[in-house]
């Protein structure tokens, strides 16, 4: 029965976490671009903003968890204050906000900068809350709820999670207009709810980890363990691959923020949703799969394809505009980077040291989260600098995303391959000495 709930608590948790985040990371571009007509810069500020603010959290409850040895009680609450916070971004519209401040009612380009500002603090401490419970009490307890035998199959069902909530979040948002303030509203009510009530039920379904106990280590020595030379030299395979996962990451971050947004506005794909639905649909279960294959085949043999199918997928999206061939780079995208995150999270895990998960989530969400989501978007910033714009009714401008982002995500993954030829190389020499 325990074993039961574990895994329905997996997929519960990864699933409507994902969710979330598959809101905050894409969504919250687009309602910031068509509600207040944010610039290439006020978008890379927000991403940028939360991942700092994501990983100051998460290197801070990470070590917390470690130090009372508990992960229920950071992951349940913080997942019902996650919903809150989502559910205040239904009152962020644009009449409301010319109410609260009258200065702003009659300049459209104020009440505009006023919204995004209020869209950038209130995502910062959402984050914070969604961090807590997911980035760190959660991959914590995920670590130290698996083992050799099956980590390569929860990382891979908890990897295709992403994909599975772009879904459910394409298809709930389909036949809604992102430039309507009522599809906003009812998207974050809706969002909110589910998460809050997701955290409830986790009161009744997670299990705190059997080995999991307090830590007689102090907080800070705790905080900083993993910072320290000594840990470095003694877990040299962890911190080469976290090296990768942040080229990794940076390389996803450079299309991100806009890729939802070069869909309907370069591309002007209405239908995105429908032609993106297979592609989902056939990656999420390409990545479930590919979690069983990192079990048998190990690290590196299981890498190195996955990064061959992003870069194609990225090439195809670079040269091609057509809806076939569109969907076929999504589709070789959107498998390659999944498939991807699941091998160095497995491997993450497999490398991270016994009853230490908590202080080694900080260094996890430095290279997942907090260089990717600075670099990555200033990369993506520059290389639209010059993007085409438009005039929207209200005066204000607009900008189109390019097709120049995918052919930069490229050259960043290129290191990545030179980063696993080093790891390649040690392996060797290890195996020589053996």
């Amino acid at each position: 029965m325990q074993r039961k709930r574990f895994w329905v608590a997996l997929v519960l948790f990864s699933l409507i976490g994902q969710i979330a985040w598959v809101v905050e990371n894409m969504y919250f571009n687009v309602f910031i671009y068509h509600m207040f007509h944010a610039t290439q810069a006020q978008i890379a500020l927000m991403v940028q903003a939360s991942a700092v603010a994501a990983t100051l959290t998460t290197l801070l409850i990470g070590a917390l968890s470690d130090r009372l040895g508990k992960r229920k009680a950071f992951m349940t609450f913080g997942y019902i204050l996650w919903g809150v916070s989502i559910l205040c971004f239904a009152a962020m519209r644009v009449d409301w906000i010319a109410k609260l401040f009258p200065a702003a009612a009659k300049d459209a380009a104020k009440a505009a900068s006023i919204g995004v500002t209020l869209v950038i603090v209130f995502d910062c401490i959402m984050t914070f809350f969604g961090s807590t419970a997911n980035d760190a009490c959660f991959n914590a307890w995920l670590t130290d709820s698996t083992d050799e035998t099956n980590r390569g199959k929860a990382e891979g069902l908890n990897a295709m999670m992403p994909l599975l909530a772009i879904l459910v979040v394409f298809g709930g948002t389909m036949w809604a207009k992102n430039d309507s303030a009522e599809h906003w509203t009812i998207l974050f009510l809706a969002i909110g709810t589910i998460v809050l009530v997701s955290g409830v039920l986790g009161l009744f379904l997670i299990d705190e980890p059997k080995d999991l106990k307090p830590q007689k280590d102090g907080y800070f020595y705790t905080l900083f363990y993993g910072f320290r030379p000594r840990v470095i030299r003694e877990n040299p395979n962890l911190y080469l691959t976290l090296l990768g996962f942040t080229v990794f990451g940076i390389s996803i971050q450079v299309f991100m923020p806009y890729l939802i947004l070069y869909y309907t506005e370069a591309l002007h794909l209405d239908n995105y949703v429908l032609i993106m639905a297979p592609a989902i649909v056939l990656a999420a279960i390409a990545t479930a799969l590919y979690g069983r294959l990192y079990d048998r085949i190990g690290y590196r043999r299981s890498l190195v394809p996955a990064l061959v199918v992003l870069l194609c997928g990225y090439a195809v999206l670079y040269l091609f505009r057509s809806t076939a061939l569109v969907f076929l780079g999504s589709l070789l995208m959107m498998c390659g980077y999944l498939c991807g995150m699941a091998v160095y999270g497995a491997r993450i895990r497999d490398c991270t040291p016994k009853a230490m998960a908590g202080r080694f989530q900080g260094l996890r969400i430095i290279a997942q989260v907090l260089i990717p989501g600075v670099i990555g978007p200033e990369i993506g910033k520059l290389v639209l600098r010059g993007a085409e714009q438009f005039t929207n009714s209200d005066g204000t401008t607009s900008f189109i995303p390019n097709a120049n982002i995918y052919l930069w995500a490229g050259v960043v993954l290129l290191f990545v391959g030179a980063i696993t030829a080093i790891e390649l190389i040690r392996a060797g020499k290890e195996n020589a000495h053996a």
